[in-house]
């Protein structure tokens, strides 16, 4: 990973130290540190943010007795909005380019075209990952229907490096410096949905969410 220090965020905290061990096989000097977070849960973004900030590796964080419960973008967009601050005082401090991508499923391929803010070292781009041969759906009652899928359509599958080479190529590859508010799949840019350049419609979104999410943290 070029140097980096790469911080994997999950809710198994299991899972993740056993992918960390699996890295550190291929790699020995890979720094990579585990972090709780679970973004159904507002409470753990929030104890995230403050344990990236300081890069502490295995954080013992501790929830409250009653968590916020987000819907399935509400915890990615209180997280992105608590660690923008620090992403832009370190793009602007370093003069390195800073990159958010953010996973979309083919059934909503929106970006927003508009990126960041004017003047921000900061890219914004979306992606696509593909159907993954991973235990997703292992544990929902529709693995047996998802077995049955996979059967008749297992030629449109990844695996989990190839599901993976888009995330990496829109978060690293250097053709891609500069390049924001684009959609990628396939490691190729993709026609985005039409409502990406409804900004009106898009401020909406965004003021709802954070209203959603101030409504959560304090009900």
């Amino acid at each position: 990973m070029r140097g980096a220090n790469v911080i994997i965020a999950a809710r198994n905290i299991k899972a993740a130290n056993e992918a960390k061990q699996t890295i550190l096989k291929n790699n020995d000097n890979a720094k990579i540190d585990v972090l709780k977070l679970d973004l159904s849960s507002l409470n753990s973004v929030n104890a995230f943010k403050q344990c990236w900030c300081y890069v502490l590796p295995l954080p013992a964080v501790t929830r409250r007795d009653i968590d916020a419960v987000c819907d399935q973008s509400s915890g990615h967009f209180h997280l992105t909005n608590l660690l923008l601050d620090k992403m832009k005082e370190t793009a602007a401090r370093t003069g390195i380019e800073g990159g958010i991508v953010n996973l979309s499923s083919i059934a909503h391929h929106y970006t927003y075209e508009q990126g960041i803010e004017e003047g921000v070292n900061i890219t914004v781009n979306s992606v696509h990952p593909g159907l993954i041969m991973t235990d997703l759906m292992g544990h929902s009652f529709l693995r047996m229907s998802m077995r049955i899928f996979k059967l008749l359509t297992y030629i449109i599958w990844k695996t989990v490096p190839q599901g993976e080479a888009t995330n990496c190529y829109v978060a690293v590859h250097p053709n891609l410096k500069g390049v924001s508010g684009k959609y990628f799949q396939d490691c190729n840019e993709y026609a985005a949905g039409n409502f990406t350049t409804d900004y009106e419609l898009v401020k909406k979104l965004c003021d709802y969410s954070q209203n959603l999410v101030n409504s959560l943290q304090h009900s």
